[in-house]
């Protein structure tokens, strides 16, 4: 398999022949306003939407943040085939098939065989924070001969993380959200992955790779790629991560 970053959480996945593409957020550096807020973006896309090729398949962890789903990767969706997401996302945007915890969705492979994708909770910060932030999904891909990869979306509990390495071990590839997201609407509580979490949640995946991801690119984060690789350094795990160069197709086993 190969991932290419192209930007915050948004990157595009081979695997089994299929080119699964997360999170798409594709738009240039601006200022959302939003209720009692503004979301920043700071850095555009390595590859522009209309450059991208080929995608099979959307996976996408939730569509109510513009970071993960933004104006020009919403308006991308209509043109991939097959799109997942919550269940709530399902009701707000034709065409995604919304998949609850612990739903499989088997998608046919070019050689034959099939990708089984399977959709794992996540919690967007703290306990509750659903109540405030919605409901996100992360996704585990599937396939005869193929890595087990785990893509966590917007998550912030390792007790999650353990459930879902538990389920699916040998997981061995795991693509993390990072970069302890914050917002005031939560006074400040860290709403993904800070590089420490990472490291344990690194920890309970066992020998997994660990590609991070969403670490960069909006104002909000409050932990960059630096601080991702450090944290694993002095913890003696650097040769687990995989930090990759935006733009750039990589092979990750």
């Amino acid at each position: 398999m190969e991932i290419t970053h192209i930007g915050g959480p948004t990157a595009v996945l081979n695997l089994g022949g299929l080119a699964f593409l997360i999170d798409p957020a594709f738009d240039e550096p601006r200022d959302y306003q939003l209720p009692g807020r503004v979301m920043t973006k700071l850095i555009g896309p390595a590859i522009p939407a209309g450059e991208l090729g080929p995608i099979d398949v959307a996976l996408v962890s939730h569509d109510e943040h513009k970071d993960n789903l933004d104006d020009a990767g919403r308006a991308l969706l209509a043109t991939i085939p097959t799109v997942l997401s919550t269940p709530g996302a399902a009701t707000r945007i034709e065409g995604v098939r919304g998949l609850e915890n612990w739903e499989s969705i088997d998608l046919p492979r070019p050689d034959g065989g099939v990708v089984t994708v399977t959709g794992v909770p996540a919690l967007h910060g703290p306990e509750g924070a659903e109540k405030v932030l919605g409901v996100v999904t992360g996704f585990v891909l599937q396939g005869e001969g193929l890595p087990t990869v785990y893509v966590a979306g917007d998550n912030a509990s390792l007790g999650l993380v353990k459930e879902i390495a538990d389920r699916f071990a040998p997981i061995d590839v795991a693509v993390l959200f990072a970069g302890a997201a914050r917002t005031a609407l939560l006074d400040g509580a860290n709403l993904t992955l800070t590089s420490a979490d990472a490291v344990e949640a690194a920890r309970l995946l066992g020998t997994a790779t660990i590609v991070p991801v969403h670490t960069e690119g909006w104002a909000h984060f409050t932990e960059g790629p630096d601080q991702f690789v450090a944290a694993f350094r002095e913890a003696g795990l650097e040769e687990r991560v995989k930090v990759l160069e935006h733009g750039v197709a990589t092979p990750v086993d």
